[in-house]
């Protein structure tokens, strides 16, 4: 199930980025351990008592050159587009100004929950300043301080009650779900149509065309799968059409409800940073991830050069050191058979449990290949290692002091754990914890 989506929306400078990092807690700044993980800053997930939900900052959304009122026109059009709850952001210290009125004109139009928010109000005597804004339109305006995190909790709680109910098309648990993601135009839909056997999903050579994430079911040799093609879309005509951080947005829904990501590639452009982006974002939800290279048919080739393509992509995709890679043509269906078996093997690791005496047996080794390293004279400890949960494989080791389980000797104990058990195609993830 899809998990909801917030979006603070505001003219510049009332505090959005401010109220986005309270909120979720500034881990969108924390820099990531795993080399390769490009982090964008527009998009995160958060929590709030039982809620599990994304927010977009849309004031991280970079418009380029346009006039003014069309970066916020744009930003708010986003946010209608994405968001299933709006948080209206304004500035209690300067009032109600043309730009405010210019956003809430644009959100009478959402038809969507807004919940409107005036920020700086530091203090109690700076409540009186709020009554001006009751002249927006939505309902009893929320006073905050983003810099002091006053009254973000009661400004949650009404976000919370404009969730929708049973968000996100469920299906039986024994169905493999899978979503296409890159940026526009890398030939998602055409892979989808071509897996598929038929022309499901426009397909055009426009970036952009395909409007929402589409599910299509299939059953291929007895096993029942659904598709999930997602929207790189930049709307024709739109203000926004210009950013690629659009199609960020529209594939973090997919990859939330997929067992397995596909990472489709332009084999005939090569890979740019947003590719890096996107599939970070596939990483760090901890989904089993395959590397689709496309339009290889397009590629002049030699007998070097799929090996090359194929250095070059580990070069730039460290973090996704665990994941296939197919080089396939959707237009020419060369090497499209391949990509089932891939997505059933990946999911497959996606759920492995591993028996916990044999686990212990890899690891008991593993220190004794290479023992725990130590920090002012104190040797880190391994009692023992379970496995605590699935997709992704999870694995907690209990130790005398977490302190003392340095970043490299954890990657060194994943390593023979993958060399043990394989987990093609899913990360794992390890966590160190103190021997109660």
């Amino acid at each position: 199930m899809a998990k909801p989506v917030i979006a603070i929306v505001g003219r510049p400078n009332v505090g959005k980025s401010t109220i986005f990092n309270r909120i979720v807690g500034e881990r969108i700044s924390i820099v990531e351990d795993i080399p390769g993980v490009t982090r964008d800053r527009i998009y995160s997930s958060a929590d709030w008592l039982n809620h599990d939900f994304n927010l977009i900052d849309t004031g991280g959304i970079d418009i380029g050159d346009e006039p003014f009122l069309d970066q916020i026109r744009a930003q708010a059009e986003i946010a209608i587009d994405e968001a299933d709850v709006i948080i209206f952001i304004t500035n209690g210290r300067e009032g109600v100004t043309a730009a405010d009125e210019e956003v809430a004109k644009i959100l009478y139009r959402a038809k969507k929950p807004v919940v409107l928010a005036v920020n700086k109000i530091d203090n109690p005597e700076m409540r009186e300043q709020i009554y001006d804004f009751y002249s927006l339109g939505f309902g009893e305006p929320m006073p905050i301080s983003g810099s002091h995190g006053l009254g973000l909790g009661d400004l949650l709680d009404e976000a919370a009650n404009h969730f929708p109910k049973g968000n996100g098309q469920e299906y039986d648990d024994d169905v493999i779900k899978f979503s296409l993601i890159g940026r526009p135009n890398v030939g998602k839909s055409s892979l989808v149509n071509a897996m598929l056997g038929e022309d499901r999903v426009i397909v055009s050579n426009i970036a952009g065309t395909t409007r929402d994430a589409i599910d299509s079911q299939v059953t291929v040799n007895g096993e029942k799968y659904v598709i999930i093609d997602t929207a790189g879309m930049r709307k024709k005509g739109k203000v926004y059409e210009s950013t690629e951080k659009y199609s960020v947005l529209r594939a973090l829904r997919a990859i939330e409800r997929s067992d397995v990501v596909l990472v489709v590639i332009d084999g005939e452009e090569g890979i740019i940073e947003q590719d890096k982006k996107i599939a970070g974002y596939a990483h760090e939800a901890g989904r089993a991830v395959i590397i689709v290279v496309n339009k290889w048919d397009a590629v002049e080739k030699d007998e070097k050069t799929m090996k090359t393509f194929e250095q070059n992509i580990r070069e730039h995709f460290l973090f996704l050191d665990y994941a296939p890679i197919v080089f396939l043509s959707a237009k020419t269906k060369k090497r499209i058979h391949t990509l089932i078996p891939m997505i059933n093997v990946a999911s497959q690791n996606h759920t492995l449990r591993v028996e916990t005496s044999v686990l212990n047996d890899v690891v008991m080794d593993a220190v004794a290949m290479n023992p725990t390293p130590t920090d002012k004279g104190k040797r880190l400890k391994i009692y023992y290692t379970t496995q605590v949960a699935v997709g992704p494989p999870t694995f907690v080791v209990f130790v005398n002091d977490p302190e003392l389980m340095h970043f490299s000797y954890e990657r060194f104990l994943q390593n023979r754990i993958r060399d043990a058990f394989g987990f093609e195609g899913t990360p794992i993830r390890i966590f160190a914890r103190e021997r109660k």
